[in-house]
């Protein structure tokens, strides 16, 4: 590996160099630099004379010019020449931060704040190449910075008309130049702006309740794809959760052509007549942000019968700071089982929240966790 090659320490750090040991030394560290190596990371630090800032040589932030670069051993040394440390690579602590996720964090947050993802845009404030952004970026949150930005507008739409904004004024408040250019996008919201203001009227949603070892289970689907699997203790609760989240919708037991097979397949899985492979493959109409979307994904690749807990759901989705977003996307998940959240637990052990009560939870991975 790369980084391995460089952990021994580089010739000449331990004993007096001459001049010319020191001119091939500082051109090694310089190189470093130009490659943000991390595998340096510890063996020194640069300092660059214009900003009054030292780094490591894996920072993220444009590199500067060879000239206006000194190089120090140790933090310390670099601040005694009265430079003071950056605060994006963060030198003086133990261990340097993903580079890759910072960058990720600071674009998003950018995309966030103006609603705008040019790369181009993107990469000069930045200070990396657009390329370099555009990759990183899609690896660390599994879209492109387009692909977000068109999310986050998405779900800003949503939550304007949540807090009752027109359609007009959600739509321009998200950043969207007009109605057209959000309307060949709402496969994305799943239903119209204006019918996810009106509580999802001209939705056709069927559903289909049965018996299941977690108790009641209402399952429901559009014509595209599940969108609710609940638990409960009575089949009203189980439907008014339903039809207060889609207060408009067209609501009717068994009124799509799937809705009670699903259901049988779903409480099958529980009485051993199905695998979980099977429900793995079911359609799903489920609205959410792009996190989240990563975050169901991740939780669906969890085999029956193990647990993650949620900061390893984080890492796995390159997102390891974002253990509190994984847990709150597991809470968002309306499709009990077929998205098991189930099984992400907390750390140490625990089994952590569930949106139908720790309890069910419990019993479901009890039944997961027994030999068949």
């Amino acid at each position: 590996m790369r980084h391995a090659a460089h952990s021994r320490i580089l010739p000449g750090m331990n004993a007096e160099p001459n001049t010319h040991q020191l001119e091939s030394l500082d051109h090694r560290r310089w190189q470093a630099c130009l490659d943000k190596d991390a595998g340096f990371d510890g063996q020194f630090v640069f300092g660059v004379r214009t900003t009054g800032i030292y780094c490591r040589p894996s920072c993220t932030a444009r590199t500067p010019l060879r000239k206006n670069v000194r190089f120090f051993a140790t933090p310390d040394d670099a601040e005694q020449a009265g430079l003071r440390a950056c605060k994006r690579c963060l030198p003086r602590e133990g261990a340097a931060p993903d580079a890759a996720a910072d960058l990720a964090r600071q674009a998003a947050a950018i995309i966030q704040q103006s609603g705008r993802a040019r790369l181009d845009e993107l990469s000069a404030q930045l200070h990396i190449s657009p390329f370099h952004l555009q990759r990183t970026f899609k690896k660390v949150m599994g879209v492109s910075p387009l692909q977000f930005a068109r999310a986050y507008r998405i779900n800003a739409v949503k939550h304007g008309l949540k807090q009752g904004q027109s359609v007009t004024t959600a739509i321009y408040d998200a950043g969207f130049n007009n109605s057209s250019s959000l309307y060949e996008q709402t496969p994305a919201i799943g239903m119209t702006p204006s019918a996810y203001q009106r509580g999802g009227r001209g939705m056709q949603i069927g559903y289909a309740i049965t018996n299941c070892v977690a108790g009641r289970m209402l399952v429901a689907a559009t014509t595209r794809g599940l969108c609710a699997v609940y638990f409960g203790d009575s089949d009203q609760g189980l439907i008014a959760m339903l039809r207060e989240e889609y207060p408009a919708a067209e609501i009717a037991e068994n009124d799509q052509p799937h809705t009670v097979s699903w259901a049988r397949q779903i409480a099958g899985y529980w009485n051993g007549n199905e695998p979980y492979a099977a429900l793995a493959k079911l359609p799903l109409d489920v609205q959410g942000t792009a996190f989240q979307a990563r975050v169901w994904q991740a939780i669906r690749e969890i085999p029956a019968g193990v647990t993650q807990n949620y900061g390893e759901i984080a890492r796995a989705i390159g997102e390891p700071g974002a253990t509190r977003a994984v847990a709150n996307a597991c809470g968002a998940n309306r499709v009990g089982v077929v998205i098991p959240c189930h099984r992400v637990v907390r750390a140490d052990g625990a089994l952590g929240g569930y949106r139908w009560g720790a309890e069910r939870k419990r019993q479901l991975l009890t039944l997961e966790h027994a030999p068949a």
